[in-house]
């Protein structure tokens, strides 16, 4: 579950015209980075949410095939054939989930598409890490909790998070800079967590996160790698140099 829904309100000069996980590293959406993150592990079946200009990222995917692909266009018979075509074996499901919809109410809506899975990861669409999705898989079963938050280290102007060994007791929306762990997205979550969700308003880094730590039921999955948003300009020109000049730590894949 990606999601890709919100204004980008602090990347302006770029999100006027299209969503934020539509702006490029190298010429590819950061929404294609991250699902070629989540496929490198193994992981094809997507779900994304939408919001502000959905119709462009719906643009996207319904001509994917014709931009990766040789293709034969016969119109005697009217009959499109791709040749030699180079998209990945991803699902695509894109979900209207509202242009105004907090966090919290997106995921509310999706949850019919995920709940007969035992557990489905969930990311916001604006960041890439060279994370091991599949080690979080990995902790997140074996802790049996409803949830789990990925953890980094960048500096402090995002939600901290206090732990107890894996066990999440503390979760706070943007405190001050102080070399905390900090909510890096990259959540692996069960069904079950719909309970914690209120509808459209629901911000789901403050209230459902708050009390699912509280309730015991928030594990962490520190991630020690490389991690970066792209919030800024700043952010989009440092991860296209990286890009650029062969040496983005978040490419997985061959």
């Amino acid at each position: 579950m990606i999601l890709a829904g919100g204004f980008g309100t602090r990347l302006a000069e770029e999100t006027g015209t299209r969503p934020k996980p539509m702006i490029e590293i190298g010429q590819r959406p950061i929404l294609w980075h991250i699902m070629k993150i989540y496929s490198a592990h193994g992981i094809n079946d997507f779900v994304i949410c939408l919001g502000y200009r959905g119709n462009i990222i719906k643009e996207y995917f319904a001509n994917y095939m014709l931009n990766v692909s040789d293709v034969t266009f016969d119109y005697r018979n009217g009959r499109t054939e791709y040749h030699r075509h180079n998209a990945e074996p991803w699902t695509v499901t894109l979900v209207d989930t509202g242009e105004a919809t907090m966090v919290g109410g997106r995921i509310q809506r999706v949850l019919p598409y995920v709940a007969d899975d035992e557990a489905f990861c969930l990311t916001y669409g604006d960041g890439v890490a060279d994370i091991d999705i599949a080690a979080s898989i990995k902790l997140h079963r074996s802790e049996g909790r409803l949830a789990t938050v990925t953890a980094v280290q960048p500096p402090g102007r995002f939600g901290a998070i206090w732990t107890e060994g894996h066990r999440v007791t503390a979760m706070r929306e943007k405190p001050n800079g102080d070399g905390s762990w900090i909510n890096g997205g990259f959540f692996v979550l069960n069904p079950g967590i719909g309970r914690y969700l209120t509808g459209d308003d629901c911000v789901w880094e403050r209230e459902p996160m708050e009390r699912l730590a509280d309730d015991g039921e928030l594990s962490v999955y520190h991630h020690r790698g490389f991690w970066h948003p792209m919030d800024t300009l700043r952010d989009n020109r440092h991860l296209n140099a990286l890009w650029d000049g062969g040496a983005a730590p978040w490419k997985l894949w061959s």
